[in-house]
């Protein structure tokens, strides 16, 4: 099959980020000077979810994403599995210990919220609910949940986990698009476009026929990875470890 976007774009998609905020604006300064050397009229990034959580700044990368982009980029933000942790505890309180399991302590601890004063006083999940809105900025909150759950561009599909093998693109349901892995990595069935993903971390970028994997584990490698196309032909960048 062809592999190529519409003439004129680059692309820069980029893996998860999980609160490594340094990592993050050192890998846009390496995009936005390859894409000044590039000459190309029409730059899309593409950032594939996870944002928040483990990592020491959640907060910062949401600032960022939100508000100090570089320039001149059409841009699309995908939802990952830990922004659905985060909205699923605004929704549901009770749900908070199963997201400080999964790295929520750090992303609350990042926005201000005490931890610790509200771990001594037993304080409830509403509690720590009110604390939490009390701390996010309103431009943060509408920024999380405005995420989108998947990116065509020409003949690659961008989303944050993967995609349901036998399943049409426009059937594949959210559930799939943020948690799936073994049903979609060990497949080798082609899936109608390249699908560009994150979500499980390898130490390098994974080529298949089928998907590319850019998730390289910023958050314990300290290599944030982002997947440049253009005409046909792909490339890598990455923040060194």
């Amino acid at each position: 099959m062809t592999t190529t976007i519409p003439d004129g774009q680059v692309v820069y998609a980029i893996g998860d980020i999980h609160g490594r905020s340094d990592l993050l604006t050192e890998l846009l300064a390496l995009i936005e000077s390859d894409a000044a050397a590039a000459g190309t009229a029409a730059k899309t990034l593409v950032f594939l979810g996870d944002y928040v959580d483990r990592g020491p700044d959640s907060r910062g990368v949401i600032e960022l994403l939100s508000a100090d982009l570089p320039p001149g980029f059409d841009t699309h933000f995908l939802k990952g599995n830990h922004e659905q942790f985060l909205l699923d505890f605004l929704d549901d309180p009770s749900s908070l210990d199963g997201w400080l399991r999964n790295g929520g302590e750090q992303t609350l601890r990042s926005y201000g919220v005490d931890i610790d004063g509200l771990q001594d006083r037993h304080a409830p999940p509403m509690a720590w609910r009110e604390a939490f809105l009390e701390a996010l900025p309103e431009a943060h909150l509408r920024f999380l949940t405005t995420l989108e759950l998947k990116c065509v561009v020409g003949d690659y599909v961008f989303v944050h986990a993967g995609l349901r093998p036998g399943v049409p693109l426009d059937r594949q349901v959210p559930q799939d698009l943020l948690w799936i892995r073994h049903e979609f990595l060990d497949s080798e069935e082609p899936f109608g476009k390249i699908v560009v993903h994150g979500h499980t971390p390898e130490r390098t970028p994974v080529v298949r026929p089928n998907r590319i994997g850019i998730d390289t584990g910023a958050v314990f490698s300290g290599s944030l990875t982002a997947l440049r196309l253009e005409n046909g032909t792909r490339a890598f960048l990455r923040t060194a470890p």
